[in-house]
């Protein structure tokens, strides 16, 4: 049937460029026809969602290809940029560590006056904040 065969040929660009526009394009198929493909037939819309993961995953693999290739030709934001994503000693991220302990347990007083003191001092920034900004407004 000929609506099979450009489902299939949809599903194949899907995997060759995950970019349902693109895809429709290259079948000659309207996407209000795949979104109405995908509504109607639950087989279709778990292939092309399938589709849709192996075109990534295809297109992260070339892009990574390309990332190596410039690397290799010492291209300094290709290897910033593989280091910043690749290696926790250069990513861009803050660690946080902490130890939580049950949650039924009371304040001592002297951590209720610090949580006190640092609730009223983030209420005086904000309050401060707003001043500044209601300042700039009115000049």
């Amino acid at each position: 049937m000929k609506r099979d065969k450009q489902k299939q040929s949809l599903l194949e660009q899907l995997r060759k460029a995950p970019i349902v526009h693109v895809a429709c394009n290259q079948v000659a198929v309207s996407r209000a026809t795949y979104y109405r493909w995908r509504s109607e037939d639950e087989d279709f819309r778990k292939a092309s969602d399938e589709a849709i993961r192996e075109g990534e995953a295809f297109i992260n693999d070339m892009s990574e290809s390309q990332i190596i290739s410039l690397i290799k030709e010492k291209n300094w934001q290709a290897i910033q940029f593989w280091l910043r994503n690749n290696s926790p000693k250069y990513a861009d991220k803050i660690k946080v560590e902490a130890n939580i302990k049950q949650l039924d347990e009371k304040l001592t007083p002297e951590q209720e006056a610090i949580v006190r003191k640092a609730l009223e001092l983030i209420s005086c920034s904000e309050q401060e904040s707003s001043d500044q900004k209601n300042d700039k407004q009115t000049t």
